[in-house]
């Protein structure tokens, strides 16, 4: 799936096929999850080839490895032109990017020895199959802020993502929606989450959630078509009489949710607010003008 003999991608410094691309057993990242990372898309736009706020994403992993005592060895521009090359050398369009930056060899658990940059990249249509998710509470929550920056995209932080999809699935739903150490709804295992009512969209704050920037971006459409949006802290009570909800993220892009624990909302999709930010952000990344209407 994710490549093939002819596939190319970069790593520390030089672009290689995928195939030969080798990483240390004893790496620190391997053993520990000691490293940061990004997830990216590039689209087939009418102005040709785009990677969806490149600049945005490299500067958060410029932070996060801040955050983790992870030095960066490119800018983000420079980062972004090995993106438009690797895209290049691919023939690839409309794709997925995958940045990676892992550590050595290091059985410490101390300041990493060495750094490697990898980049990879491939087709990755929906993250989602379903066009509406069947959601329900996880009964894992997302990590205290206080014991680890969850604001910084870290490897090992996903373990956390990994056990609640793999609960959501054995008990028959798509995907969970996961809580806070004071019970309010933080986000999903890897999307935020946004909920409408009475043509209002409310999404969690900052501070228990990865500060996403398709969750950015879905603020600032709301504000563009002037539709209110707050953010507040909310249980997951006040879901069950909600209009829609959806998650977004750069992978799953924005999907609509059918139902939380089997309650299903009191709007259509199609006729949601949500389905209004759907359609515009689907019309941002292809670079297309797009305006407010609700049927």
């Amino acid at each position: 799936m994710y490549y093939t003999d002819e596939t190319v991608l970069f790593l520390d410094g030089k672009f290689i096929p995928a195939k030969d691309a080798k990483i240390d057993l004893f790496s620190q990242t391997l053993h520990y999850g000691y490293g940061v990372f990004e997830g990216i898309r590039a689209y087939q736009t009418v102005h040709g080839t785009k990677i969806f706020k490149a600049h945005e994403h490299y500067e958060r992993l410029q932070q996060s490895g801040a955050y983790t005592g992870i030095a960066m060895p490119y800018t983000p521009e420079e980062f972004t032109q090995l993106s438009y090359q690797l895209l290049e050398k691919n023939n690839l369009s409309n794709a997925y990017i995958r940045p990676l930056v892992f550590c050595g060899p290091n059985m410490s658990l101390t300041e990493p020895h060495e750094i490697s940059v990898m980049i990879a990249a491939w087709e990755w249509g929906k993250y989602f199959s379903n066009q509406a998710l069947r959601v329900c509470i996880s009964s894992f929550q997302r990590p205290n802020p206080k014991s680890l920056k969850v604001e910084a995209k870290v490897c090992g932080h996903y373990v956390n993502s990994i056990m609640a999809t793999m609960e959501a699935k054995g008990r028959g739903f798509d995907e969970g929606l996961m809580l806070d150490g004071n019970g309010f709804v933080a986000e999903g295992p890897g999307a935020n989450f946004f909920f409408e009512k009475n043509g209002v969209l409310y999404t969690p704050p900052l501070g228990n959630i990865l500060p996403g920037i398709t969750r950015s971006t879905v603020i600032g459409i709301c504000k563009e078509l002037d539709l209110p949006v707050e953010e507040k802290h909310f249980r997951p009570e006040e879901l069950f009489d909600a209009d829609s909800a959806f998650f977004c993220g750069t992978a799953a892009e924005i999907v609509g949710i059918e139902s939380i624990e089997g309650q299903v909302f009191n709007k259509s999709w199609e006729n949601s607010i949500s389905k209004v930010i759907q359609e515009a952000y689907k019309c941002i990344v292809l670079d297309k003008s797009y305006s407010y209407v609700i049927v």
